[in-house]
């Protein structure tokens, strides 16, 4: 396999935290959904989206298959791989690292899915297909610039694909399936034209950055770029640590996250807050759960907190938003955080009314029942 070209260390971008981190989240839980990530030109959406593909693990890949098909999880193959591999004893494998795959805006639907050969398959039975970008992208990252700009229909297979992890192909009754498990990645320049709302609540998560105004920070960022521009291998030398310490960071967390438990008042927090902040529809709270325990895993825990959700809700949350009393998109962590405990201590309160509703036999009716009988 080719080696990628190198690019900006992840670690070495200065600032937007928050940016990296559902970059990051993304990496760590494929199934959030993709980022889209909103700003003006130069505040580094496109460096950081590249530069997190050399963080990914590499992954164990089917040799020969061009579906990037996993061979521990066969429920997962293309339909070329399951005939070739079905009952096979061993399963030919390799590593490969994820790959990134760049979109142009100018993509057809045929070039985006791929195509099948009906001819062929009418007239030998043979299932011919030609891989797409889907194909190509599967377990690895989606980079999509100018995502705005990206016709709606192809919009709409990128975000099917991304929620449901499978492309499914379908010409004149045949069909053809593989697996297409990728982490999306959008950018845009709202000044260009935004996105139309059903597709924008379509990605898991969004984040808006801007140009940083600290001093000190943007002599950083210069001073960074001149000795990457300098002195390439050096620069990535320098930083190789602190990559190989996030891209480990990020394999025990992908390891970790399945075990990561949350309880029913976890939900009912996260039901009850999408309920008062208005947001439609039932996807944004199974993001935030999402987030929320792929946070966790970053983190080394295998349970979630108040912190965990405020987190996701502040990525998930900004391009759902309408006016309401959370109608400011840019709403400080901490006052979602105070909401979030008030909201903790109503359920609370709530489960205690329930469990002592008039007219409910309970231990404690019970007991001044019988305490009232004595004493007369």
């Amino acid at each position: 396999m080719s080696k990628r070209p190198a690019v900006y260390p992840f670690t070495a971008i200065v600032g937007q935290d928050l940016m990296r981190l559902a970059l990051v989240l993304n990496a760590i839980d494929m199934r959030i959904g993709g980022v889209l990530i909103r700003g003006e030109r130069g505040t580094g959406k496109s460096t950081a989206a590249r530069a997190l593909a050399a963080l990914l693990p590499e992954i164990e890949v089917v040799v020969d298959s061009p579906f990037n098909d996993d061979p521990a999880r066969p429920d997962t193959w293309s339909d070329i791989t399951t005939e070739r591999y079905a009952n096979a004893e061993e399963i030919p494998y390799e590593f490969a690292k994820a790959p990134f795959v760049d979109l142009p805006v100018s993509a057809t639907e045929d070039r985006v899915v791929g195509t099948l050969d009906i001819e062929k398959a009418i007239q030998k039975g043979e299932k011919q297909f030609e891989p797409g970008i889907l194909a190509s992208a599967n377990r690895g990252i989606l980079y999509v610039d100018e995502v705005n700009l990206l016709d709606d229909h192809i919009v709409d297979l990128l975000l099917d694909s991304a929620a449901m992890g499978v492309n499914v192909v379908e010409r004149e009754g045949i069909s053809f399936s593989h697996p297409a498990r990728f982490i999306l990645v959008g950018t845009m320049n709202p000044e260009e034209g935004d996105l139309r709302p059903q597709l924008l609540d379509r990605f898991a998560l969004s984040v808006d950055v801007r140009g940083i105004h600290n001093a000190q920070e943007r002599i950083e960022i210069l001073e960074r770029h001149i000795a990457y521009e300098d002195n390439m291998q050096a620069f990535h030398a320098h930083w190789q640590p602190a990559e190989q310490s996030l891209s480990e960071r990020i394999a025990a967390a992908r390891q970790l996250v399945d075990s990561v438990k949350h309880t029913s008042n976890d939900l009912r927090l996260i039901a009850s807050m999408m309920a008062e902040m208005q947001i439609d529809g039932h996807r944004a709270d199974l993001v935030i759960l999402k987030t929320a325990r792929a946070h966790a895993a970053y983190e080394g825990r295998n349970h979630i907190t108040d912190r965990d959700i405020a987190l996701a809700i502040k990525l998930a949350i900004p391009h759902r938003l309408k006016r309401g009393p959370f109608a400011d998109a840019t709403a400080e962590l901490d006052q979602v955080e105070d909401r979030l405990q008030e909201k903790r201590e109503e359920i609370g309160e709530d489960e205690e009314n329930e469990s002592t509703e008039p007219g409910e036999n309970t231990g404690e009716n019970e007991s001044a029942n019988s305490k009232k009988k004595v004493s007369k």
